[in-house]
């Protein structure tokens, strides 16, 4: 049996990351992702990479800059994930830059904006994610007075959640078959004061679908064999009915709630600086010495003193490092000239390694990091640090499927039962 998987909100596909390694370690199980819906550039470029290896660009050697700006304009693509491209700016990209762009696209089935996928766009699939823009509902939005949260009539990044909604509505009235399996991942204020409420409501809706919710999952990367300190909230949903309390009670004793020891951070961190790869990253992730990044250093947690780890877990890695709080320094020891700080911030390799992804998917982000000018590339390490903070832990996402793919198994009656086994 092929699991049929949908990602929307797709970034660079931890999902998929997560999909791959069980089938690694399973035989039986095997894995079709049959679409994809991202709008930023950056993460498609990245996913396409990660997960599909070198672009072959020669399909369209003979399209012109007009026509592959023609062909992108009908989309709604973003270069930094919070507001539309102009076709101004679509037209200022580079032409090898747009190809990457359209091979992305076309590679992955990526229906780009989810405010323009109906039900019938979508191939038939048993699982859904959607890991919907979590900015307005974080702690951090409080700060820049912004408590719109998941609001319908918003109209902010995260109420894209509600057009999960109306595809799934879609599906309905048209007499589509639905996914079986839906699966959410977002910040734990989801379910604060402030959101609950339309949390609950969306619940409900789910309910009144024929789906039964399992939100029981707050789960922490330290507890799946990341040194991160990262706690996100998951939901299942399930279209289940008379199997449900089963299902429940399975999730329920499970030990996808268990703690576990947290792993050492040592190898998770590149400190051989004669490495020349890992020397040149770390002094460009140094900043310049200045009062507010002494402030920062003072503030901030010390994950290593050189080569030595101090056994702190790092913090949760967010968008950016260079920032107050972070997810945790690194006192270099390099004989830097004296405008540049004592300390680094993670890598964007640390912060891909920190957040379950490979060493090789890293580096194939490298070996591919087409130039788009003379000093720039398509994926800069601020996009690279951007595109690891928006990310799933792929550890966690494992787990959670590896339980999916047996309650599929085992309470829908298929043949041939396969029990998973934790990896961690």
């Amino acid at each position: 049996m092929t699991f049929n998987v949908i990602e929307t909100f797709s970034g660079i596909g931890s999902q998929v990351k997560a999909l791959d390694r069980i089938k690694q370690r399973e035989p039986n199980f095997d894995y079709n992702i049959v679409a994809t819906v991202e709008w930023e550039v950056g993460a498609m470029y990245a996913y396409d990479i990660i997960h599909n290896g070198k672009q072959d660009l020669s399909k369209y050697a003979n399209l012109t800059k007009e026509q592959l700006c023609q062909n992108l304009s009908k989309y709604n693509l973003s270069s930094d994930g919070k507001k539309p491209l102009s076709e101004e700016a679509l037209k200022r990209m580079p032409l090898n830059q747009l190809k990457a762009i359209c091979h992305s696209i076309d590679r992955n089935n990526n229906l780009v904006d989810i405010s323009t996928v109906h039900a019938w766009d979508l191939p038939k699939a048993d699982l859904l994610t959607y890991s919907f823009p979590c900015q307005d509902l974080s702690i951090s939005s409080y700060w820049h007075k912004n408590f719109s949260g998941i609001d319908r009539d918003s109209n902010n990044r995260s109420s894209l959640l509600w057009e999960i909604e109306r595809i799934l509505k879609e599906y309905d009235e048209n007499d589509l078959q639905k996914p079986r399996y839906l699966l959410m991942e977002n910040v734990t204020a989801i379910k604060s004061p402030r959101n609950v409420d339309n949390f609950n409501i969306w619940k409900e809706q789910l309910q009144s679908m024929g789906y039964k919710n399992y939100a029981e999952l707050d789960l922490n990367a330290k507890n799946f064999g990341i040194p991160q300190n990262r706690v996100r909230t998951y939901m299942l949903s399930i279209l289940a009915d008379d199997n449900w309390n089963d299902i429940y009670n399975y999730l329920d004793n499970s030990d996808i709630n268990k703690v576990n020891e947290a792993p050492d951070i040592e190898p998770f961190l590149r400190l051989d600086y004669s490495n020349e790869t890992y020397r040149n990253e770390a002094i460009e992730s140094t900043p310049n010495w200045t009062t507010s990044r002494k402030t920062i250093h003072d503030d901030s947690c010390i994950l290593a003193d050189g080569i030595i780890t101090n056994g702190f877990l790092a913090k949760t890695i967010t968008t950016k490092q260079d920032r107050n709080p972070n997810a945790g320094l690194i006192l270099h020891g390099l004989d830097l000239p004296s405008h540049k700080a004592p300390y680094r911030n993670l890598t964007p390799r640390e912060a891909f390694l920190l957040m379950g992804f490979d060493e090789y998917d890293y580096d194939a982000l490298m070996e591919n990091n087409i130039p788009i000018t003379n000093n720039r590339k398509i994926l800069s390490n601020s996009k690279l640090l951007k595109l690891a903070g928006n990310s799933i832990v792929v550890n966690v996402l494992e787990e959670i499927f590896a339980k999916m793919y047996y309650i599929n198994q085992h309470f829908f009656k298929h043949d041939n039962i396969i029990p998973f086994k934790r990896t961690v």
